[in-house]
């Protein structure tokens, strides 16, 4: 809500490194559900960013316990970018799944979520402290562990481990079948994850890599690779689309 009235936005982050660093023409994708059918999105777009948001996924979506009190949740987003997320992927639109949308990611391959990944034994807490500045918060946290031979490995050109912030309540808790974990951080916690065998690019990160994504090399090349992806997806189905950029539709935080 903005003031009394029901409202679709996207933070300006996403959209930029949507813009400047996929070099993508961006539109913000609204959260409708069945008003708005998922094929004629699909037809519309050239690729799929999946933003974070401060709401959790409802835990009924997943076969989780109630959400403690206060938890904040969204069942317009669900019902709109779970359906849309799974059916992306299978049709080889490219997928970028940040935060909330890395959680989508799981639970729509089948997987579960901790809601407080702070109150389980062996996890760390991987929260921000909102008393900081946002430079603060959105600085790095910790190292991440890249997969042999994964996404992130190959697009860092062969890197074992990179710096990532951190500023998540929820975590994955049983891994989606059919995907794989692209990145742990050094509690173990799955940091990234890809689909096997998908037929285009997706790709689902824990972190926030559009926040100053243009100084962050990892960031930089996620984003590289997933506009590259857009195009080449823009190129195969639309004649003469070279002509304009590649439509990158953030979903609805």
């Amino acid at each position: 809500m903005m003031g009394p009235h029901a409202s679709h936005v996207a933070g300006e982050k996403y959209i930029a490194a949507a813009v400047d660093g996929a070099n993508g023409l961006a539109f913000v994708l609204p959260a409708l559900g069945e008003r708005q059918a998922t094929a004629d999105i699909l037809d519309a777009v050239d690729g799929l960013l999946f933003t974070g948001s401060y709401s959790n996924v409802e835990p009924h979506r997943y076969g989780g316990p109630a959400s403690a009190a206060g938890t904040l949740h969204d069942p317009a987003r669900d019902a709109t970018t779970l359906p849309l997320l799974r059916a992306a992927i299978d049709a080889g639109v490219p997928v970028l799944a940040i935060c909330r949308g890395f959680q989508e990611m799981n639970v729509v391959f089948g997987g579960t979520l901790h809601q407080a990944v702070h109150a389980v034994d062996g996890f760390n807490d991987h929260r921000e402290d909102k008393a900081n500045p946002l430079e603060t918060q959105y600085g790095p946290a910790h190292t991440i562990a890249l997969k042999e031979g994964g996404l992130l490995h190959t697009l860092t050109g062969g890197q074992h481990e990179a710096q990532v912030n951190s500023l998540h309540g929820q975590g994955i808790d049983t891994l989606g079948q059919g995907l794989v974990a692209d990145a742990a951080a050094p509690d173990g916690l799955v940091e990234a994850i890809t689909v096997a065998n998908a037929s285009g690019f997706a790709l689902g990160v824990q972190w926030h890599p559009e926040w100053l994504h243009a100084q962050n090399a990892l960031s930089t090349a996620i984003f590289r690779a997933f506009g590259d992806a857009c195009r080449e997806r823009m190129l195969a189905r639309i004649p003469g689309g070279a002509a304009r950029p590649a439509r990158v539709h953030a979903a609805q935080v």
